[in-house]
């Protein structure tokens, strides 16, 4: 009987040092995480990882809420709204440079290379982008794409201030540029060819100048942090993190999986579109052999330095960050945690 208490006593101990953050809190860890956008491919791996229980396992009580943009869901991290979003480096170093008190900062990378990009018409006549001097192109003031769009111009050889901006709502402006109304639009390329398709234009109408095949080095997505977070629930922030990377690690070596964890979050959605839509994301901006050499999640300091120059540079920002200012390597589970699948 003494054995078996013994043995019951050590078991416990055991179990409440492999899921400390549970036991130490008694329930479960409430953390507020925006999509920064709608239910579609690009939130695959936080769904995983939520439907295969990574979250709850870590201690983690999970709430995933959908986004309107990464300005938007910066403010909110910002404010304090939520712990961490999926929004774009450089809307978050121009929030940083303007509200220095946030503290926000990078906890991991999502897209390793920037889906940001301009999509034009193949038979057109714009074959290279310096041919988009003086020509109208859709992207609305709060679209990344248009938003680093000087910096992108300037690589090109041309004045970002000759293009003309059309400010038409995306619904409509992607029916506008099927139509003809426009010579171009700024997109994630992700975004815009499967807009442009379900549309009646399909990929091999259109020729895409992504920003990162063209001279740019900005990371695209990441994982951005509240200040208060990461000083008041370190803990909470570390298994965050360290559970999405499992959840996108496995999305990347499965999309198929990555797709119906969309759909079952949104049952509306189009498995189909999603399946595809995701296949784009991975092997456009994530599965590259930076993350295939230092795993999901990682950045090097070059590269940060990069994004944070073209981000200065586009967005005529009164000061430049420094890379600590926008950074920080400390949530990342180990290198192991973070190797590819595939």
């Amino acid at each position: 009987m003494q054995r078996r208490s013994l043995l019951r006593a050590a078991g416990a101990s055991a179990l409440a040092a492999a899921t400390p953050f549970v036991r130490a809190q008694g329930s479960l860890q409430k953390f507020k995480f925006n999509l920064g956008w709608k239910v579609e491919a690009t939130a695959a791996g936080f769904l995983l990882a939520q439907q295969r229980g990574y979250y709850r396992d870590a201690g983690l009580d999970v709430a995933i809420d959908t986004g309107n943009g990464s300005a938007a869901a910066i403010s909110l991290v910002g404010s304090g709204a939520y712990d961490c979003a999926s929004a774009d480096l450089a809307t978050m170093v121009e929030f940083n440079v303007n509200n220095p008190a946030a503290g926000l900062r990078a906890v991991a990378i999502q897209y390793d290379l920037n889906p940001n990009a301009i999509l034009v018409r193949k038979n057109g006549p714009i074959k290279a982008p310096a041919d988009l001097a003086g020509k109208s192109i859709l992207g609305q003031p709060f679209n990344a794409s248009r938003k680093l769009f000087p910096a992108f111009a300037k690589a090109q050889g041309f004045d970002p201030a000759s293009v003309k901006w059309e400010n038409v709502a995306p619904d409509i402006g992607d029916t506008r540029f099927v139509k003809g109304d426009f010579d171009a639009a700024a997109y994630f390329f992700f975004t815009g060819l499967l807009n442009l398709k379900s549309r009646g234009m399909g990929p091999e109408q259109i020729t895409v100048f992504r920003f990162s095949d063209l001279g740019m080095k900005s990371y695209g997505n990441g994982l951005v942090a509240s200040g208060k977070s990461m000083q008041e629930q370190p803990e909470a922030m570390k298994a965050f993190v360290k559970a999405t990377t499992r959840g996108w690690i496995e999305a990347m070596a499965d999309v198929k999986a990555g797709a119906a964890a969309v759909k079952a979050r949104e049952p509306l959605a189009s498995e189909e579109i999603e399946f595809e839509r995701l296949k784009l994301v991975v092997d456009g901006a994530m599965h590259t052999p930076e993350t295939r050499a230092n795993g999901w999640g990682a950045a090097t300091p070059a590269r940060l330095q990069a994004t944070i120059d073209e981000t200065v540079g586009a967005f005529g920002l009164k000061s430049s960050p420094a890379v600590a200012d926008i950074w920080t390597d400390r949530f990342l589970p180990t290198a192991a945690d973070r190797k590819l699948k595939a």
